[in-house]
């Protein structure tokens, strides 16, 4: 993948965005709903896209909110709608345009009672708190989350959470897909709708901000922060978490410094990603460079995206943390910690995740739960508390609450930079030393900002792992005793093209979740086509497919 020669250098004014042409094309420009680029597309992460492109214009969010007051009369769901948004320019107007629709449809709709900005996990924790004790029929509440997560600042994103507060499975997002398009086709003449000025004297209020942080020592030890005096920077990346991290300092007597309080719909305070655009990945050491320069100042600092979903760590010795072995330095201090969680609780990661955690799993003596990537695939499992830690690639996780009940059913990137810091005898982040020394040779080096921003330290090859006790539960499926690095051979071996031949994709049976379907990776059989594990038996592997 080729990078940017800027990458890691502050944005100019030529990066910036134009919020007035940006916005006024929301208004003005229509897509065409027979151009596929144009339709709603509405996945796990919502709907995402652009005016500019003609991808997310008030058309698109007009009858995506209409679909979800049709589903939602469809499914019996009677309760109130929280809504929420983020600080990118095209969520104040697609928030405007949603509560018009969701009014008109006689939705009893949750607003901000601060008119501010509102985290995913902020609404997810909403959600849930409301819903909690309820019948499963009638009554229940759902919401909508204005943002396109860490995208470029032009893009803009629409996402709606049901009742279990995660992210809606693909049986919801389909259903929604299906009819906001087909309004689209017919013109936009069954959306019901009314003046912003009457929706927004109807909508109800919900202080978000109070509700959530009120609640946050029930999931992290704040008092031991405390005590412990660590010295803790927070960059929200311009972002909805910008209001939350000074409430929470401040609340809890925390030593934290909001780094950058800023919230400029240009993200003109970014530094560049790799490829040369503003973007606000707290994963990327390229968008994290101001930061990581900065990582002197404070004995850990955390980054979040515009949504707080994700987190970034960064530590004074190693810079950005690779985001799989911070997740598994908070699931081991976790799970050694967390003494009323419940003992057969799992720990849930995604396929592509780091092979790290498998090993972290079997020393704590925990199970492992593996799933494809989508954060809605630990939805019912933090639930029901069968699932205590789950957590996914793309550096998004959430866990249980400390008497081992769910906090949230949707990534919360705020609580992960509290998750690994208590250490009372140097003061340190947990996080920089917390894996065992055993699995010290499968640890890759942080991303150090005295080298250019991306660039990471080479990598020492890990030796094998031997096979340890534990036995990983991959959802849906049977215990796989067969050793962590070879399971992750075996993933490289079905990504990698074999011969001429490129890795297609099929669709099984869903695991577990309400009869979804997963896809998984199929190798087309080629002259290098990977041989079936002995233990799994050729049956495994007919037709060259990696079947679970």
């Amino acid at each position: 993948m080729q990078g940017n020669e800027r990458a890691g250098q502050p944005a100019s004014q030529a990066d910036l965005v134009d919020v007035a042409a940006l916005v006024t094309a929301y208004y003005t420009e229509h897509p065409d709903p027979a151009e596929p680029g144009q339709q709603v597309s509405f996945g796990t992460s919502g709907h995402r896209g652009s005016a500019f492109r003609l991808s997310f214009n008030d058309d698109h969010i007009a009858a995506a909110s209409q679909a979800i007051c049709d589903y939602r009369a469809r499914a019996g769901i009677t309760g109130p709608l929280f809504i929420g948004r983020d600080t990118h320019a095209l969520s104040e107007p697609a928030f405007a345009t949603a509560l018009e629709v969701l009014i008109a449809n006689d939705v009893q709709v949750l607003a901000d009672s601060r008119d501010g900005y509102t985290p995913t996990p902020s609404l997810s924790r909403a959600i849930l708190v409301y819903n909690e004790d309820r019948p499963d029929t009638g009554g229940l509440a759902d919401g909508i989350v204005v943002t396109p997560s860490h995208n470029p600042p032009e893009d803009g994103g629409f996402k709606y959470n049901p009742p279990d507060g995660g992210p809606a499975a693909t049986d919801i997002t389909a259903v929604i897909q299906d009819r906001a398009n087909e309004l689209l086709r017919g013109g936009l003449k069954e959306v019901r709708r009314i003046r912003y000025d009457r929706a927004r004297s109807a909508a109800g209020r919900y202080d978000f901000l109070a509700a959530y942080v009120s609640e946050l020592p029930a999931v992290v030890d704040t008092d031991a922060i405390r005590n412990a005096g660590v010295g803790i920077g927070a960059d929200p990346l311009g972002g909805a978490s910008v209001a939350y991290w000074g409430e929470i300092g401040e609340r809890f007597g925390l030593d934290l410094t909001v780094v950058n309080p800023v919230v400029d719909a240009t993200f003109r305070f970014m530094t560049l990603d790799w490829d040369g655009r503003i973007r606000m990945d707290c994963s990327s050491p390229y968008a994290m460079a101001s930061l990581i320069a900065r990582r002197t100042e404070f004995a850990i600092a955390t980054g979040n995206d515009t949504d707080a979903d994700r987190h970034g760590i960064v530590t004074p010795d190693d810079g950005l943390l690779n985001p799989n072995h911070y997740l598994a330095a908070a699931i081991d201090y976790l799970y050694r910690h967390r003494g009323d969680w419940p003992a057969d609780a799992a720990i849930g990661k995604t396929m592509v995740s780091s092979s790290i955690i498998d090993r972290v799993t079997e020393t704590v003596g925990r199970r492992l739960m593996e799933v494809p990537v989508g954060f809605k695939w630990f939805v019912p499992g933090l639930l029901n508390g069968s699932v205590a830690f789950g957590g996914e690639e793309s550096a998004g996780a959430s866990f249980l609450r400390r008497d081992g009940r769910v906090w949230t059913t949707d990534k919360d990137g705020i609580i992960l930079a509290p998750a690994g810091l208590r250490d009372h005898r140097g003061h340190r982040p947990h996080a920089v030393r917390a894996l065992p020394r055993a699995h010290a040779a499968a640890r890759r080096p942080g991303l150090r900002p005295d080298r250019r921003p991306g660039q990471p330290r080479a990598e020492g090859g890990p030796g094998p792992a031997q096979p340890g006790p534990g036995h990983r539960h991959r959802a849906g499926r049977r215990e796989d005793p067969v050793p962590a690095h070879q399971r992750a051979r075996q993933r490289r071996a079905a990504r990698r093209p074999e011969g001429r031949h490129r890795v297609g994709l099929v669709r099984r049976p869903a695991v577990r979740d309400r009869g979804r379907l997963q896809a998984l990776r199929r190798v087309v059989p080629g002259p290098r086509a990977p041989r079936p594990h002995p233990g799994r038996g050729a049956a495994d592997h007919r037709g060259g497919a990696l079947r679970p």
